[in-house]
């Protein structure tokens, strides 16, 4: 029988056993559906010699001592795709899980792909298969049966061993640093702030006139201070086409509110449309130098499009040679980012790392100097005096010399940086 920890003496004490280890592991369960705000349920730790589950809805369970532990700087904390995790345990203790470690990154760094999942990721490192039937449980429900906590435990147990085999890769390729780069943005509190001013940068921009996104930012502003006020989903608040069609109708009484699509019936006359009302006379009551401006894309040049494209299949030949996910290494927004700015452009993939692995090719391959080619029906990299080299008299292109592959660890020719035509033009 799998048991809990209920009580705050157990907690501390087990807490006080987790802490004299080098690092743990660590897990939870919750539920968002019907709330704003995660609702925690269940936390799972374990360190090299145990295990341990903490039934955090218990009643009187004070959760310091958890957190005191989590802001145990002595001790690393590792998770899998950490960042909803970790955003309940800033919300709920206001700091921070570190050091932490995150197994998806690593993995993506160690070229198991993008966003593996965790069942994947122990399947390929361990060969143990996980039971994934209570992904969906409802963790909220009292008494967890047995095979609900052995599920939840397991989250935690086969973590160690996971995270073992990541580090002794990461020590060998030289990649440690890469990872601890990715976790400073875990670790950053502005990543989980959530500003009502800046709601409204979630909406899709389906306004045209000042006028109207002065109205989007207000509604969604005063949407998401009513959501975490009241510890509800944004759209039991308002919903976003709603959202989209008051600022485009612009009603400034309860007659033109009532009028909407979007609004059911009476729900103008109710203290939610007064508030409605309220935020779109604020809005439109401001001064027309104060009125927001709508954002413009940067002028795209000509040609930027099938540059873009082309930088996507030089990704992929890169990530595959170096055995890095594509998305660690630079993002579609990266790649467009370069296509139309070159050198000025400010993204990540021209920082650091990045840019020694693929950075460089990108700018050489956007300045003419790289080209991609085929050979027979895979695509190769080869600088552009071999891609336009003459046919020797015999008809045999010249031998392409050895050349360091851009970011890799061992020397390549073009041909070992290779992909299938049909894998080289997937997003992937």
């Amino acid at each position: 029988m799998v048991s809990t920890i209920i009580t705050t003496t157990d907690l501390a004490d087990a807490c006080k056993r987790l802490a004299a280890h080098p690092f743990i592991t660590v897990d939870t369960e919750f539920l968002r559906e019907t709330t704003f705000w995660p609702k925690l349920c269940l936390v799972q730790v374990a360190s090299p010699d145990e295990a341990v589950l903490i039934d955090t809805l218990a009643p009187d369970l004070d959760l310091t001592p958890l957190f005191e532990l989590m802001a145990n700087r002595n001790v690393l904390k590792v998770f899998h795709a950490a960042r909803q995790d970790v955003e309940i345990f800033y919300h709920l203790s206001g700091a921070i899980p570190e050091p932490l470690f995150d197994t998806q990154v690593a993995a993506m760094v160690c070229g198991f792909g993008d966003s593996i999942s965790y069942d994947q990721l122990v399947g390929k490192i361990t060969g143990v298969p996980i039971d994934k039937s209570m992904r969906f449980t409802d963790w909220a429900q009292r008494p967890l049966s047995d095979v609900q906590l052995a599920y939840a435990l397991a989250d935690v147990t086969h973590l160690r061993d996971v995270y073992r085999h990541l580090v002794q890769i990461l020590e060998k390729k030289g990649r440690a640093a890469w990872v601890a780069e990715e976790m400073a943005v875990l670790t950053s509190p502005e990543t989980y702030q959530v500003e009502p001013e800046r709601a409204w940068t979630r909406l899709k921009m389906r306004v045209k006139k000042s006028s109207e996104l002065a109205i989007l930012k207000e509604l969604a502003a005063w949407r998401e201070r009513e959501a975490q006020s009241r510890d509800v989903p944004r759209g039991r608040i308002l919903k976003d086409d709603a959202i989209y069609e008051i600022a485009a109708r612009q009603p400034r009484d309860v007659a033109a509110l009532g009028s909407l699509r979007a609004m059911p019936r009476g729900f103008e006359r109710s203290r939610t449309g007064a508030d409605i009302l309220a935020a779109v006379n604020r809005a439109l009551s401001l001064p027309a130098e104060e009125m927001p401006r709508i954002p413009s894309g940067k002028p795209t040049p000509e040609g930027s499009s099938a540059a873009t494209e082309l930088l996507k299949v030089l990704l992929r030949l890169i990530a595959e040679q170096n055995g890095v996910a594509a998305k660690v290494i630079a993002t579609v927004d990266d790649l467009e980012a370069i296509s139309a700015e070159g050198e000025d452009a400010d993204v990540e993939a021209l920082k650091g790392w990045r840019r020694e692995m693929f950075g460089e090719a990108a700018l050489d391959l956007k300045a003419g100097r790289l080209a991609l080619g085929f050979d027979g029906r895979r695509i190769t990299i080869l600088p552009l005096e071999e891609a336009i080299a003459v046919p020797s008299a015999g008809g045999a292109r010249k031998p392409r010399r050895r050349r360091r592959g851009r970011g890799g660890d061992t020397q390549t020719s073009p041909e070992d940086v290779s992909v299938t035509e049909d894998a080289a033009i997937s997003e992937g």
